[in-house]
């Protein structure tokens, strides 16, 4: 299993901080991840319909979306962050 966290206006429109998924294809992405839950519909599909506002990270680690997860045990999908 992958867990998944969600933060932000990702969390609210999800409704929910996190849940576990089954493992995708060994060299799937993290765009593929978030294709296949967008796939879901409704918050799904409003929040993560549109990657280009998302950013991620793979077990604590900032990744651009089209790394591969592998056996990664988390990913976690954002917002875009500042800072100041």
């Amino acid at each position: 299993m992958l867990n998944i966290v969600y933060f932000a206006w990702v969390r609210e429109g999800v409704g929910r901080d996190g849940e576990q998924v089954e493992r995708p294809a060994p060299d799937a992405t993290v765009a593929d991840l978030v294709a296949m839950l967008a796939a879901r519909g409704g918050g799904y599909a409003q929040v993560l319909g549109d990657p280009v506002k998302l950013r991620a990270a793979i077990d604590q680690r900032f990744v651009p979306l089209d790394t591969v997860i592998g056996a990664a045990g988390e990913v976690a999908l954002f917002p875009p962050v500042t800072g100041g």
